[in-house]
């Protein structure tokens, strides 16, 4: 494997809105972010992910995009945007920047165009295709509910919107708009940033027979039918060509609907695409057939065996991206482990785990100090707009969300989405003004203030894992195998090269378990529990690292 920055590097995500507010609006900013990067260089992060900060209507957050050369209002100017890139690269950080190109928002202007007339030079910027039966092209379901397909009464035919309707998707088979977004990534480029995430850029390439869904089960259909389409690869080849192949730059693409079989088309060294993917296939264990809404249990085995296939699909051919939890998904200490009487245990444990696997990892905001999913009283206090479309389609079947709030508590991307918690302040000192949406309560008892004066803290245990994988070169490249993989309560494993050989053991579980593998010469190196005895009776959640000498 060659060795390179973004191998070794810990990614850090800023979601801009709900991370720092420099100007009491109750939304977090650009300037919000320029006054915490001393605290994000504290933890060891080599690079920012900066989610959407471009000009945008706000249907979705900012990945609905009315103009990628741009910075939207409520964040602050393009001024500040270049402040940030300095204060970033002056402090030997870098930034990676979200690139949303699957759809723009309808507010672009190339959108403005397009709906005008059939004959419109823009036209075949979007994908428009006439009605059939008096209802949409086929039976196509949109990621947030409902029809993928919005009739435009200019024209009386409809546009594809794999998300809202206010995101139209781009038509990838028109060289016009490939150029285009060459010339978007470029224009970035010029400008300094170090790197792009690709927002569902595996749904890129369009099937042209638009056939209706070949499974009632969504997860089925993303996979089947609107990821990874048959100009997917030859895109991206062109894109790295043009673009990507010209700078130093590191390149991580969403991919909803890649699998194992497809994972090494997009990341192979050989392939000339991108450097990373992140696949969902551990996300979506605790997702029944209905969806994010419809929560299943699944088991630790489960969540093993797709670690240990994808690293084994990617060794030595391509990089993995580790990562527990992000802006689309609930807290990870309350999804993957434990956000009760272990919350701190468990934040740590998840964060040996992310430190010590092979594969780049990325933090979310907030992980670090182990912040926990909200739970809303009220449907009323609930912001984005997949959690509320969930609730507009109970309330049309007949129901009241209000009896459902429960999933939204366990699996809403709200749930990430509450402002950091920097102390005990007001708003959880986010903001002297009412956020946009509101602080978890626990902000109290959770905060970053606090956790900088408790050396034992969550935060302090990040700062120090991140450290530990800086010191031990051979928990980022080095090889990679799990132990006792049928063990339901224990995640164990080793990590090894010519040098050393790492012994990782992870109790996902509230109860003592003697764990006993057949491995000996182990020196304690890393835990979570101040007093941790060489010993393998695991504590609950209690996280050890070893160093194995012969």
């Amino acid at each position: 494997m060659k060795k390179t920055w973004w191998k070794e590097s810990v990614v850090y995500q800023i979601y801009p809105r709900s991370f720092n507010d420099s100007n009491n609006d109750g939304i977090g900013d650009i300037q919000g972010v320029v006054q915490k990067l001393d605290y994000i260089k504290s933890l060891g992060i080599d690079v920012i992910w900066l989610c959407p900060v471009y000009k945008s209507p706000n249907d979705d957050n900012g990945y609905d995009i009315a103009d990628y050369r741009d910075i939207m209002s409520e964040f602050g100017t393009m001024a500040d945007f270049d402040e940030l890139l300095a204060g970033i690269h002056k402090r030997d950080m870098k930034l990676v920047m979200d690139l949303v190109v699957n759809h723009s928002s309808d507010e672009h202007a190339w959108f403005e165009e397009s709906r005008k007339s059939k004959d419109n030079p823009y036209r075949d910027y979007y994908i428009w295709k006439p009605g059939q039966n008096g209802g949409p092209p086929n039976n196509w379901e949109a990621f947030f509910g409902g029809s993928a397909w919005q009739h435009d009464t200019a024209t009386d035919e409809y546009y594809l919107h794999l998300f809202t309707t206010k995101q139209p998707d781009l038509n990838w088979e028109n060289p016009k708009v490939r150029a285009e977004v060459n010339d978007i990534i470029k224009y970035w480029f010029d400008k300094g940033v170090d790197g792009f995430r690709m927002d569902v850029i595996s749904l890129i390439s369009k099937r042209e027979e638009y056939a209706d869904m070949v499974s009632p089960v969504f997860e089925e259909t993303i996979a089947k039918q609107y990821a990874n389409g048959p100009r997917i690869h030859e895109f991206l080849k062109e894109m790295n060509r043009e673009v990507l192949s010209k700078f130093d730059i590191m390149t991580v693409g969403e991919g909803p609907g890649i699998t194992l079989e497809h994972g090494l088309d997009y990341v192979g060294e050989d392939r000339d695409e991108l450097n990373m993917v992140f696949h969902f296939d551990h996300m979506f264990l605790d997702m029944g057939d209905g969806g994010k809404f419809d929560p299943i249990p699944y088991s630790l085995v489960e969540f093993k065996d797709v670690f240990n296939r994808w690293d084994e699909k990617l060794n030595g051919k391509g990089w993995g991206s580790i990562f527990l939890g992000n802006h689309d998904f609930p807290r990870m200490v309350s999804r993957f482990a434990t956000d009760g009487k272990y919350r701190e245990e468990a934040s740590k444990l998840l964060a040996t785990l992310l430190m010590t696997m092979r594969g780049t990892p990325y933090v979310y905001q907030g992980d670090e100090i182990g912040m926990s999913n909200v739970a809303f009283e009220s449907t009323e206090d609930y912001r984005d707009v997949e959690t509320l479309n969930y609730f507009r389609q109970l309330e049309a079947d007949g129901q009241n969300p209000q009896d459902h709030i429960h999933n939204a508590h366990q699996m809403g991307r709200d749930n990430a989405r509450t402002p950091i918690q920097w102390s005990d302040d007001s708003n959880g000192g986010f903001s002297d003004s009412e956020p946009w949406i509101k602080v978890n309560p626990n902000y109290t008892e959770i905060n970053v203030a606090s956790q900088e004066r408790d050396k034992r803290s969550v935060l302090n245990y990040f700062r120090k894992m991140i450290q530990f994988r800086k010191e031990h070169p051979t928990l980022v490249y080095g090889d990679y195998e799990s132990i006792e993989n049928d063990h339901k309560q224990v995640y164990a494993y080793r990590r090894w090269d010519e040098e050393n050989e790492y012994l990782v053991v992870l109790n996902f579980s509230d109860q003592v378990v003697d764990f006993t593998p057949i491995i000996t010469g182990l020196e304690l190196l890393a835990y979570n529990y101040d007093d941790s005895t060489e010993d393998l009776l695991m504590r609950p959640w209690e996280a050890k690292v070893f160093r194995v000498n012969d």
